[in-house]
């Protein structure tokens, strides 16, 4: 990738320790509550630790412009607090036991607790945004909500079906990229942008978490249950085709195909291995496919933010695609 060689990890996250640790005191007030469940799953979720991604970037966006530090760690531990907010819903509706390597919420508190502890999150986030006295990130905010609804809705109604690489790419904006854009038009709301700055830096973050997702979807196929922290191939098992799997089913033999369709109608590695799957993906340079893909967006976005003035911001900017695209957890 042409993202700057001289940019390293320690030197993207050296350029936020400051702001994320305040990101992480403030994520921590903010998820405190009079119920004492809330206080305790919210401190779980946030003990799992992450790679706070999100909050990162718009960090860095607010950064390409005069802008108010305080509000762009209330901001950044917002967008932290939806995204959280998102995985207590996602465990739930996937009966995920594990997180990160750790007992998933709904595993410890029950489906019930955890979805009103997910709306609280969520009501929480928008409290916060209110408070910033603009328009313009509640109605940003708004849209994001719906998609992500929408998304996951959409998800759930394709359960255990081979879909298409179209309806694949809606889904994973929805639900991944779409948050990821959101992060840098915040940012740039932040530090009051033109339009058109809007517009590259949204670009930058939808097809920067696009890549995102097809490597966290890569990886859910290839990695060790050690690295993931949960089950391998989670997704088959929960009956989600991913781009790599719809790829191989464009190309297989009827027989191929019946072994992935047993799987996502088992929602099991049963009468199939693991193993028979991912030498079909191989042998269909399916994996590779999916790679490259990722590879591709993450040079788009890239492009989006060349025509910014050259600095450490938008080095480090340059470097997050290359980080996302060869993390390999």
């Amino acid at each position: 990738m042409s993202s700057p060689a001289t940019f390293t990890v320690k030197e993207f996250f050296d350029l936020l320790r400051d702001d994320l640790a305040a990101i992480e005191r403030e994520f921590g007030r903010d998820t405190v509550s009079s119920v004492r469940a809330i206080t305790d799953i919210g401190e779980h979720l946030r003990a799992g630790g992450g790679k706070r991604i999100r909050p990162a970037l718009l960090l860095l966006c607010a950064k390409l412009f005069p802008h108010d530090e305080r509000s762009a760690v209330r901001l950044g531990a917002m967008v932290e607090i939806i995204h959280t907010a998102t995985l207590v819903h996602d465990d739930i509706i996937d009966e995920a036991r594990t997180r990160r390597g750790r007992p998933a919420a709904n595993t410890q508190w029950g489906n019930a607790k955890c979805v009103l502890a997910g709306d609280w999150l969520y009501m929480q986030a928008f409290k916060i945004a209110v408070q910033e006295r603009n328009f313009r990130i509640l109605d940003v905010l708004i849209e994001l909500t719906q998609q992500m609804v929408e998304g996951e809705l959409l998800q759930m109604e394709k359960l255990g079906k081979c879909i298409t690489l179209e309806e694949h790419f809606d889904m994973i904006f929805r639900k991944t990229a779409c948050l990821f854009s959101v992060s840098m038009r915040l940012g740039a709301i932040l530090g009051k942008a033109t339009a058109e700055q809007e517009e590259k830096l949204g670009d930058y973050g939808r097809n920067l978490g696009l890549a995102f997702q097809i490597v966290d979807d890569v990886l859910d196929l290839t990695a060790s249950e050690e690295v993931l922290g949960k089950p391998l191939a989670s997704d088959l098992r929960e009956g989600k085709v991913t781009m790599a799997v719809i790829h191989a089913l464009e190309r297989c033999t009827p027989a191929e195909r019946k072994l992935v369709e047993s799987v996502l109608q088992e929602r099991a590695f049963e009468s199939v291995k693991h193993e028979q799957v991912l030498e079909m993906l191989h042998r269909y340079g399916s994996i590779q496919y999916a790679h490259k893909t990722a590879e591709q967006h993450a040079e788009i976005a890239c492009r989006a933010i060349c025509s910014f003035p050259d600095s450490e911001v938008k080095r480090a900017l340059l470097f997050a695609p290359e980080f996302v695209v060869e993390r390999n957890s």
